[in-house]
């Protein structure tokens, strides 16, 4: 985790503690590119630190082959790729099982298994349990695993199915060696996020959580994404409460914000299952790896009350 105090420093140096604390956070981060994306990979790899996780995730117009040789290419530009595997849309078993052949053919060591949100299964899984349940994962070679966190809720499957799915996730990687991590989706509620983090404690779930933000983008895009993947509350939260009433709130209206409320609410204090900062790029896949750069450099300004930063141009 983070760190192992109880609540950031008071004093003449509480503002360069929060910095140091952001830019350490920053540092271990992932993003998260789509297969139309494809082009950008040079710049992208020119921006992002060598060996940084890039997740290539299976939207709804890409292919399964898609992803696949995305993947290959953001590994080949030194990057550390970690495709999608959507349950749902995998047409078999010995689909799955040739998938991960190939990906571990080509230096690739980690995944994020998602469920998906098809009505009719393509093939034979409904949910990444039916999928982990064929051993195909860990006798791939598989190292890393991310499975979805959800601090908000999932609007199809209620809070106990979602805990004792995790559960089973954690049990998994105890008897397979393989390091599972939560990978959450995007919010604007620090808060909620902080209570979330502390429930997963409390309930014995202690894999550890790569916290999802959404990266620069205008509001409008992040609404067509929070509808498609399921994000209610704070979505709409924010939506009736931006600007100066969205302070007011506790909510984030940009990811600075966010990032500072997950450190100050949670990340900094022992016992946070926050591990790791996963960045969401919405299709600005080039603004959100400059952004995400000037803060793992610490090219950024703090608000006199710490509330929120700006990068330097």
């Amino acid at each position: 985790m983070l760190g192992h105090s109880e609540a950031m420093p008071a004093g003449q140096d509480a503002q360069g503690e929060l910095k140091r604390a952001v830019v350490e956070f920053a540092r271990g981060a992932s993003t998260e590119i789509s297969t139309h994306d494809e082009a950008l990979l040079e710049p992208l790899a020119e921006r992002l630190p060598a060996g940084m996780p890039v997740y290539v995730a299976h939207t709804p117009k890409s292919s399964l082959e898609d992803v696949i040789r995305v993947a290959i290419k953001v590994q080949a530009a030194g990057l550390t790729a970690s495709p999608h595997l959507v349950a749902r849309r995998l047409p078999s078993e010995q689909a799955l099982r040739d998938t991960l052949a190939r990906l571990r053919e080509h230096g690739i060591e980690q995944i994020l298994l998602v469920a998906g949100d098809l009505d009719r299964p393509a093939g034979p899984f409904r949910s990444t349990l039916e999928v982990i349940d064929t051993g195909a994962l860990e006798q791939s070679g598989l190292k890393r695993l991310g499975v979805a966190g959800h601090p908000e809720g999932h609007p199809a499957v209620g809070a106990a199915e979602l805990l004792a799915a995790l559960r089973a996730k954690r049990q998994f990687a105890a008897r397979s060696g393989v390091a599972v991590h939560i990978v959450t989706q995007f919010g604007f509620n620090p808060a909620g996020v902080c209570a979330w983090d502390r429930m997963l404690t409390q309930e014995g779930i202690d894999l550890p959580v790569h916290v999802g933000i959404a990266g620069p983008a205008p509001l409008s895009k992040l609404l067509k994404f929070a509808v498609h993947c399921g994000v209610g509350t704070s979505i709409g939260s924010l939506v009736k409460n931006m600007g100066a009433v969205a302070s007011m709130t506790g909510l984030a209206a940009g990811p600075d914000e966010m990032l500072l409320g997950l450190i100050r609410g949670c990340a900094l204090h022992a016992g946070s299952r926050l591990a790791r900062l996963h960045v969401y790029s919405f299709g600005g896949a080039l603004a959100t790896a400059g952004w995400l750069r000037s803060v793992m450099e610490g090219s950024f300004d703090l608000a006199p009350d710490g509330s929120r930063f700006a990068v330097r141009s």
